[in-house]
């Protein structure tokens, strides 16, 4: 099986597809494992330390949260993309339902049953990418963070059952990870958001240090820019390294895969501190160098 285009993967298991297979469950299965083999950029979605038979649902979350991404951002259209998110959930509300015909959905379907997970952070998840499409722009950090709570923490939320972790303390350091790791990876990509449109850094923190929106547009990492920068990555970095501390609480099994994802983001801040903060010009990212440093911290449970 060739992963196609997203286009052509839409023709096949869209809305408007011709043929309407449902695909046997180890077809779903290589599906989602294809689709997350595929796309991973800063580090990968399953590690070799993770337990086997937790690698396949890893892939499943992934994939489901790849199409909902790929559908919000690839179409060219704010419109087609409302409308297929609309589908998305559709297929969503189906498969809690026992009805699904997408190859994610069969997949997912067995994950959600084995390990119990609920329909609604996969809701709020879509809620998010259809929030994309309507808000542009964040009027103040909280409001930002609010935005997390559905674009980032859901993810956490449901890897937790998966793990059989659901005490509030390790819900609160879940949280937090995601919203750091949401938080880096958009100053990571402000460059990329500006040029389609949306502007996550906090309008306050916009006005309070002087950027306005012409920074963004003509891509100058001013002065001004940098300080507000430096301020939001060490704001990112906060939310990170209370959040590694969920690597001490779930199992054993799967403590060194959480660490790496906490060190991937943390890594990330030193990236764009690396370029004094001038990511308008430049785009940080890891390299697989910074793999093997990120695999012996992880190995020993340090973020340094």
């Amino acid at each position: 099986m060739k992963l196609q285009s997203f286009q052509e993967e839409l023709n096949r298991w869209g809305p408007n597809r011709k043929i309407h297979e449902v695909p046997a469950l180890e077809q779903a299965r290589k599906y989602t494992e294809l689709v997350a083999r595929s796309h991973y950029e800063n580090f990968p979605v399953v590690s070799w330390r993770l337990p086997a038979p937790l690698r396949q649902p890893f892939y499943d979350i992934y994939a489901f949260c790849r199409w909902a991404d790929d559908l919000a951002d690839e179409l060219g259209s704010q419109e087609l993309s409302l409308q297929m998110l609309t589908w998305w959930r559709e297929e969503l509300t189906d498969c809690f339902a026992g009805k699904a015909e997408h190859p994610v959905y069969v997949a997912l379907k067995e994950t959600t049953t084995r390990f119990s997970i609920p329909d609604g952070p996969f809701h709020n998840l879509i809620t998010a990418f259809e929030r994309d499409q309507k808000q542009t722009r964040y009027e103040t950090f909280d409001d930002l963070v609010g935005y997390c709570n559905y674009s980032a923490n859901p993810v956490g939320r449901i890897l937790l059952h998966l793990f059989d972790t659901s005490d509030a303390e390790s819900l609160r350091l879940c949280d937090s990870l995601c919203t750091g790791l949401q938080l880096i990876n958009f100053w990571q990509d402000v460059a990329r958001d500006r040029e389609i449109g949306r502007v996550y850094l906090p309008q306050e923190s916009l006005q309070t240090f002087g950027v306005p929106d012409q920074i963004l547009q003509a891509k100058q990492s001013t002065a001004q820019f940098i300080r507000m920068m430096k301020f939001e990555v060490d704001r990112a970095e906060q939310y990170l390294k209370t959040g590694f501390e969920l690597g001490n609480r779930v199992p054993k099994n799967v403590r060194f895969d959480i660490r790496l994802f906490a060190l991937g983001g943390l890594c990330l801040c030193d990236k764009i501190r690396a370029i004094n903060y001038c990511v308008l010009e430049q785009r940080p990212k890891l390299k697989k160098s910074d793999f093997i440093k990120l695999i012996w911290k992880a190995w020993r449970g340090k973020t340094a």
